[in-house]
C-alpha cells in the first residue's frame, strides 16, 4: 500500500482478512455439531458489511508514529471490526432492533433455527447473544495472532481492558438512561463511553500503542478522537430518525420507539413546550408508533430547531478534533488520512 491514502483498498484488505478468519473460525464451531450451523451463518453475516473505520483508525494510529504499512497490522487493525461486530450483535439484541444492514438481526434470524420450540423468540435471543459473546472473543484471538512481534503486543495488550470496561460501561449506561427524563449532557456521556471511545479513539490509541507512540501523540489522538468519535454517534443519531431506510439498512423508528437516550432528543426536549412536551409524552416510548407518530416527532424536531443543534454539535466537533490533529507533528500521508476520515466518520448517509 502506497503512502497515499485509498480507502477502497484499505477496506478490501480489511475485508479479506475478516471474511478468511472468520470463515474459517465458524467452519470449527460449526463442526462441532450440525445443529450449530444456522448460529456459525450469524457469525459470518455480523462481519460481511461495514466501512472499517475502527480498522483505518488503527491503522493511522500506527502509521502516524512513523511506522511503515505492514499486513501484520492491517490483521490487528482488523480485530478492532470484530469488536464492532460483537456490539452490534449485543446492541441489536438489547434495543430489539429488527434490521442492520437491510438484514433481519440475529436475533431474529435465528428464530428460524428453533421455529418448534415454545419460546422462539427467546431462544433466538439466546443464541444471538452467545454469537456477540463469541466475536469478541475473536477479536481478541486475531489480535493475539495477527504477526506482529510479541514486544509490541504487550505494549497494546491493556488498552483492550479498558476498551472493553468503557464500552460496556457505555452499553450499561444508555440501559439505565432509556425511558429516564431527557437530559443532553447525559446522552453525550452515554455516547462518549458507548460509541466515540472504541470507534476512534481506542482503535487510535491501540495503533499508537503497538507503533510505540509516545506520550504526546497518545494525548494528541485522544483530543483527537473523543470529539470525532462523538460527532460520529451525532451524526448516527440524525440518520437514525431522518435517513432513508434504503440507505441506512436500519429501522428508522428504533430510538423513538425505544425512548433511547439520544442527544437529538433529549435536545427536543429541552427546547419544547408545554404542548410539544405533552405530544412527545405519547409519542416517546410507544411500542405502538405507526409512520404518521414518527413523522410528528420529526415535525417537532424540525420545527424547533433541534436537528440545527445536533448539527452544529457535530460541526464543533469536528472542528475540534481537526484542530488537535493540525497540532500534531505527524507524517503528511497520515495526517491527511485522518482528514479525510474525520469527514468520512461525520459525512455520511448511512
Amino acid at each position: 500500500m502506497t503512502d497515499r491514502w485509498d480507502p477502497g483498498a484499505f477496506k478490501n484488505r480489511v475485508d479479506d482478512v475478516l471474511r478468511r478468519f472468520v470463515a474459517q473460525e465458524a467452519d470449527l464451531f460449526a463442526a462441532v455439531d450440525p445443529l450449530l450451523a444456522p448460529v456459525a451463518e450469524q457469525l459470518e453475516a455480523a462481519v460481511a458489511d461495514g466501512k472499517r473505520l475502527r480498522a483505518a483508525f488503527c491503522y493511522w494510529g500506527w502509521r502516524a508514529v512513523g511506522q511503515p504499512d505492514s499486513d501484520a497490522l492491517v490483521r490487528a487493525a482488523a480485530s478492532m471490526e470484530l469488536v464492532h461486530a460483537a456490539a452490534v450483535v449485543h446492541d441489536d439484541l438489547i434495543d430489539d432492533s429488527p434490521l442492520r444492514h437491510g438484514r433481519p438481526t440475529p436475533h431474529i434470524a435465528l428464530r428460524a433455527a428453533v421455529p418448534d420450540r415454545p419460546h422462539t423468540d427467546d431462544t433466538a435471543r439466546s443464541l444471538a447473544m452467545l454469537v456477540g459473546d463469541l466475536l469478541m472473543s475473536l477479536a481478541g484471538q486475531l489480535f493475539a495472532t495477527c504477526g506482529l512481534p510479541a514486544a509490541y503486543l504487550a505494549r497494546a495488550r491493556p488498552l483492550w481492558s479498558v476498551l472493553a470496561r468503557e464500552l460496556i460501561a457505555g452499553e450499561c449506561l444508555e440501559i439505565l438512561r432509556t425511558g429516564a427524563g431527557p437530559d443532553t449532557e447525559a446522552s453525550l456521556k452515554v455516547i462518549r463511553y458507548k460509541t466515540a471511545k472504541y470507534t476512534v479513539e481506542q482503535p487510535l490509541l491501540i495503533g499508537g500503542a503497538l507503533a510505540g507512540a509516545g506520550e504526546r501523540l497518545r494525548e494528541g489522538y485522544s483530543a483527537y478522537g473523543l470529539p470525532l468519535g462523538e460527532a460520529f454517534q451525532l451524526r448516527d443519531d440524525l440518520l437514525g430518525l431522518f435517513g432513508a431506510p434504503g440507505q441506512t439498512g436500519k429501522a428508522g423508528a428504533d430510538d423513538v420507539r425505544g425512548h433511547r437516550p439520544t442527544a437529538l432528543l433529549a435536545e427536543t426536549w429541552r427546547l419544547a413546550h408545554d404542548d410539544d412536551r405533552e405530544k412527545l409524552g405519547t409519542l416517546l416510548g410507544s411500542r405502538d408508533l405507526d409512520a404518521d407518530g414518527l413523522d410528528a416527532v420529526r415535525e417537532v424536531m424540525c420545527r424547533l430547531g433541534a436537528t440545527d443543534r445536533i448539527e452544529h454539535m457535530i460541526g464543533a466537533r469536528v472542528a475540534e478534533a481537526l484542530d488537535a490533529l493540525h497540532e500534531l507533528a505527524v507524517p503528511a500521508p497520515a495526517a491527511g488520512a485522518l482528514t479525510e476520515l474525520a469527514h468520512a466518520a461525520t459525512v455520511r448517509l448511512s
